[in-house]
């Protein structure tokens, strides 16, 4: 009888280790975030009536961030250099819900301006009283490769996707610890842990804001109140390749590869809203096999620098063919003349 119990105990684990495999072989998020996605505080009911500060929102990942939290009912206040652009953005953030013109700030933001970002925060606490959710969403990615790039793109990327992003935040944070509560969101990414190549300013400006926001949150443990996150996705569909620096400042990307192998951005965006709802510290968003680089680094850094130095020469040779430096890992790129 004992021996039959432990079989079926046995077997039970077995059972149990192989679906948690199969799940994270189908995986697109880290543990933490599939139990919450199964188990956790569903975003309709945390973040209704919250007032939501998204920079970075007239496309991509912060443009569709602005649908689903109108969608939800929170209060928006929507940054970006592009002013048209944010404009149609609110106007379909009201076709889409039941908010009000007033329930919608439209609020232009340079992040190279930092001298402007004090005045941006007031304008933004007189509207609605108060910002509950600070989402720093902007920034500009890179694809060149370092000896062909100049050092100047280095200097922007920083000042942009690091100090730009530092400098709201500490505009935004006291009126946080004034009331005690609030969520500063940070859409990090993949090459914020690990290093990508083609991305080496880009990779530097995104282990920045990891090791900035990492120690803040140590900070700020005398406010429990308030959540520090970090957001780490994958490869998404938006429009940060095509938006990209290249090897010279002022020089764009000489075309827009297909992005149909990334993650939906409407997926992208709902996970971050459900790491928001139970206040998850730090995301990690991705399909397979980005997702199991983030183990593999975390844990067997030896076996991922292997990895990664075979699929980093096949995202070179990807950039080189003229394809999406993301595409074909495991077919032979074809060159493009």
């Amino acid at each position: 009888m004992d021996l039959s119990v432990t079989s079926v105990l046995y077997l039970g684990a077995l059972l149990y280790v192989v679906v948690q495999l199969v799940r994270f072989i189908r995986a697109d998020s880290d543990f933490t975030m599939l139990w919450a996605v199964a188990f956790g505080y569903k975003p309709e009911k945390r973040l209704r009536g919250k007032v939501v500060w998204i920079t970075g929102a007239s496309s991509g990942i912060g443009e569709e961030l602005a649908y689903q939290l109108s969608r939800l009912g929170a209060r928006l206040i929507l940054s970006s250099r592009r002013e048209d652009e944010l404009e149609r953005v609110k106007g379909c953030c009201l076709s889409y819900s039941s908010l009000q013109e007033e329930d919608i700030l439209v609020l232009p933001l340079d992040l190279l301006e930092r001298a402007s970002h004090e005045a941006k925060v007031k304008t933004a606490i007189a509207h609605f009283g108060n910002i509950d959710i600070l989402i720093n969403n902007g920034g500009r990615s890179q694809r060149s490769l370092c000896l062909e790039t100049s050092v100047d793109v280095y200097q922007a990327l920083m000042d942009i996707n690091f100090l730009g992003t530092v400098s709201l935040t500490q505009q935004v944070l006291p009126y946080m610890t004034q009331r005690g509560t609030g969520a500063v969101v940070t859409v990090s990414s993949v090459a914020g842990l690990v290093g990508v190549p083609l991305s080496t300013g880009y990779a530097a400006s995104k282990h920045a804001l990891q090791g900035f926001f990492n120690s803040l949150r140590t900070e700020m443990t005398d406010y429990p109140g308030i959540t520090i996150s970090t957001v780490c996705p994958g490869p998404v569909q938006s429009q940060i390749v095509h938006n990209a620096f290249t090897e010279q400042l002022g020089r764009p990307m000489l075309a827009a590869a297909d992005q149909q192998h990334k993650m939906p951005t409407s997926r992208c965006a709902r996970l971050i809203l459900v790491g928001m709802a139970n206040q998850i510290k730090e995301m990690w968003i991705a399909h397979q096999p980005f997702l199991i680089f983030f183990y593999l680094w975390q844990y067997t850094p030896t076996l991922a620098w292997a990895l990664t130095d075979m699929l980093g020469r096949r995202r070179v040779q990807n950039f080189k063919a003229g394809l999406d430096a993301d595409s074909a890992y495991f077919s032979k790129p074809k060159k493009t003349y």
